[in-house]
């Protein structure tokens, strides 16, 4: 459970990095702004604070990931979803949109970003310096 916290917070600590830098500059684009309600600081400061044990898969005890928050919505009296929603598998982030979109990012950062604005990135970007073609993208 010690590994899997640790796994968790690094995690959280590199989301701006990957799928939610993605989701923020794609949406940005088609002036949409996205919300994430799994995000909230609050949020995370309760999720982070809940025994990792809870959290571990087991299926031994049928406990599936993101067990604890789907046992959070799963009510009999009142349900707040169908169970075949709430306990289908989970998707990452990337897998959910589709491998292609992000692969058209890439592929869209690899055409306006060149080799040599790689070289440069430190000098134009200083500060958190983009260390991939997408990201330096981004930050133009």
């Amino acid at each position: 459970k010690e590994e899997f916290h640790k796994e968790t917070c690094r995690k959280i600590k590199a989301l701006h990095q990957y799928d939610c830098l993605r989701a923020n500059k794609s949406t940005s684009a088609w002036g949409l702004e996205a919300r994430v309600p799994f995000l909230d600081k609050e949020f995370i400061n309760v999720a982070m604070s809940i025994d990792p044990e809870w959290k571990l898969i087991k299926p031994e005890q049928r406990r599936i990931e993101k067990w604890a928050l789907r046992r959070a919505f799963d009510d009999e009296e009142h349900p707040y979803l169908p169970k075949h929603i709430l306990y289908r598998q989970k998707e990452q982030f990337s897998d959910g949109v589709g491998y292609s979109w992000i692969d058209g990012l890439k592929a869209h950062a690899e055409q306006h970003v060149t080799n040599r604005m790689m070289l440069n990135a430190s000098h134009i970007f200083p500060h958190n310096t983009p260390i991939t073609k997408e990201a330096y993208y981004y930050s133009m």
